[in-house]
């Protein structure tokens, strides 16, 4: 029985090795690539300007939440749709996904026309070697800026030139861009408070209107809440609340 075992221990051990024996052989002979990353010595100066538009790529692309937020129509939907949610009660619904969702497609189809111009005016005459690099920003700020400053109040602009302590501007082209986009957010930022005080006015009364009939009758330990929200609800659903919210805030960019 002692012999049985070791013969089968014999014969596995010598089946693992000739498996390993094979596998070692399979596997030196397949080509195993390799990776290499290091700094080398550039040859001409044009590889040194593609590095570095390469890098300035990748910081705008870095950048890209931040523009998105500060140089278009996205803060205002956002800030809009949230007050909605208060003003409701509904707490967490809709949720953050589909206010950001939200926010962000409806900030594509209000600025497609802005960005469909930078793209005939900058974008592709520089692929197609018709301007230069320097020239192709110009060209695309400035329908961006165009937006914005329809968007911005005078008040908020005239606020960031005595901060930033520059000279009077004789008209929109002296003012830069970096007073340009602060003024734009605080601008939007008012406007969607604005907003959001004239949403909260009418499931305000309904609120004052259901406490008021609860305290009548001597209901005083029922939350009001629970009773005013499918009221609310109910509004907000029978004057088709989202046609006229999402019609009004893209009609304000027109």
């Amino acid at each position: 029985m002692e012999n049985k075992r070791r013969r089968a221990l014999g014969l596995g051990l010598l089946a693992t090795t000739l498996i390993l024996l094979t596998a070692g052989t399979v596997w030196g002979q397949l080509p195993v690539p390799t990776l290499k990353v290091g700094l080398g010595e550039a040859k001409n100066p044009g590889e040194v300007s593609a590095l570095l538009q390469i890098l300035m790529l990748l910081t705008v692309l870095s950048l890209a939440p931040a523009i998105l937020m500060m140089m278009t129509s996205f803060t205002r939907l956002a800030v809009v749709f949230s007050f909605l949610r208060h003003a409701i009660g509904t707490q967490q619904m809709p949720p953050n996904q589909i206010i950001i969702g939200l926010s962000l497609f409806l900030t594509f189809f209000i600025m497609t026309p802005v960005w469909q111009t930078v793209k005939e005016s900058a974008w592709d005459p520089y692929m197609n070697k018709k301007i230069s690099q320097e020239q192709a920003l110009e060209a695309a700020a400035k329908p961006v800026r165009a937006f914005m400053f329809k968007q911005t109040r005078e008040k908020d602009l005239a606020l960031f030139i005595n901060l930033a302590k520059i000279a009077q501007p004789k008209n929109t082209n002296d003012i830069p861009t970096l007073v340009l986009i602060p003024a734009f957010m605080i601008s939007e930022l008012k406007t969607a408070f604005q907003i959001g005080f004239v949403l909260f006015l009418p499931f305000l009364v309904i609120d004052m209107v259901v406490s008021s009939i609860l305290l009548s009758m001597g209901m005083m330990m029922l939350p009001p809440v629970m009773i005013s929200l499918p009221f609310k609800i109910l509004l907000f659903v029978l004057v088709d609340g989202w046609h006229l919210i999402v019609g009004s805030l893209v009609k304000s960019f027109l």
